[in-house]
């Protein structure tokens, strides 16, 4: 049987909302200078730059250009064409091109944020470099296989659990108060809310917590951590097909998230911290995860579902009754700040969200009927 090719278009709209985030963030301070927004098309190289900038705003864009290329392929739009497989690179570059065109003019109002035609030109050329990659793995065939792997490893209906499994390690990217302890939001909500509602009288209706917040018992770090590794393992054991798979699965996926922490670590506080975070609680709690995520390796899909909704409650649970680490918001200082500061509310966004979209998705998959099926061995 053929392999499913999936449209990439639903890809390429999110990354390119992701890109209109990272590059417009913080959205405040809005002010006109006086001064069309095309005029940094008529300026010389910038005066400050840095290698990573260059990196950033050249590596930035190869996604966004390798989906929209596949996304004119596998619409058969490319082959159409009177130049075929040109068509496709032709839209990724002048797509990516262009809105990164939009969001240089737009930062002209911004003031912490300064367009340059230098990224402009970093920005099209890494479009362009992402739609020649697309196009030579489309002709190599490569494409077609990973659609033939992907029915043979996953379920039809796996596409939303890949989603979050491809955003998890993002999400670890931002500094989390426990080491794989995403979704801690509740003591910054009420934070938010409190100055939102200063000098209102619904300030006293806030139905804010009075009790003062104790930090996280070793034990219940050791379990934070602990789910913290289970959750996405659980997540993907719902949409493999068989236990052999899931091995494979959860392998990569607890060294992804060990990998990611301890890189998270090293842009916080330096190469040689990036291990400071693997106290006994957090060793402890990774062993215990892989062990739990072993043992299930023969559940059936549907109670894997059921297992991930009660593991992501007590995991949200646990983490919004401790407040935040006191050194954590030193920590969050270099992100806030400096190189990181048009990643910093992305990669935040996703560390907060991504456990309710996950609790989101296994609802909606539970709510739906399903033939009953087992996991082979």
């Amino acid at each position: 049987m053929a392999a499913r090719k999936t449209s990439a278009w639903p890809l390429s709209g999110a990354y390119a909302s992701l890109i209109v985030y990272a590059s417009l963030y913080p959205f405040s301070g809005w002010r006109d200078q006086g001064i069309p927004p095309w005029a940094f098309l008529a300026e010389g190289f910038p005066r400050y730059w840095s290698g990573f900038d260059v990196v950033a705003n050249g590596l930035g864009y190869v996604p966004l250009g390798f989906l929209l290329a596949l996304s004119v392929l596998r619409r058969g739009i490319g082959p159409t064409l009177p130049f075929g497989n040109r068509a496709a690179l032709a839209a990724a570059a002048l797509g990516g091109g262009a809105l990164s065109l939009l969001m240089e003019g737009l930062q002209s109002y911004l003031p912490i944020r300064v367009p340059s035609s230098v990224d402009l030109a970093l920005n099209f050329a890494g479009s362009a470099l992402g739609g020649a990659v697309a196009v030579l793995l489309e002709r190599a065939g490569a494409l077609d296989h990973w659609d033939r792997l992907r029915d043979r490893w996953f379920v039809p209906d796996a596409r939303g659990a890949l989603v979050l499994l491809a955003l998890w390690p993002f999400g670890l990217l931002f500094p989390a108060s426990v080491p794989l302890g995403l979704g801690q939001v509740m003591e910054r909500l009420e934070a938010a809310l409190a100055e939102w509602l200063q000098d209102t009288p619904f300030l006293e209706w806030l139905p804010v917590r009075e009790v003062e917040l104790q930090p996280l018992v070793p034990a219940a770090e050791l379990v934070c951590v602990a789910l913290g590794v289970l959750i996405p393992c659980l997540l993907a054991y719902s949409v493999l097909r068989n236990a052999a798979r899931r091995v494979t699965a959860a392998v990569l996926l607890l060294g992804a998230g060990v990998g990611v922490t301890a890189l998270s670590a090293a842009l916080s506080w330096g190469p040689v911290h990036a291990w400071a975070w693997m106290s006994l609680p957090v060793r402890s709690g990774l062993a215990g995860g892989a062990l739990l995520a072993a043992a299930l390796l023969a559940v059936p899909r549907r109670a894997c579902a059921v297992l991930l909704l009660a593991a992501l409650v007590l995991h949200l649970s646990l983490l919004n009754q401790a407040p935040a680490n006191p050194y954590f918001a030193l920590t969050l200082q270099s992100w806030e700040q400096g190189r990181f500061v048009r990643f910093n509310g992305l990669a935040q966004w996703l560390g907060w969200l991504w456990p309710f979209a996950a609790l989101a998705y296994v609802v909606a998959r539970l709510s739906r009927r399903e033939p009953a099926s087992t996991i082979a061995g």
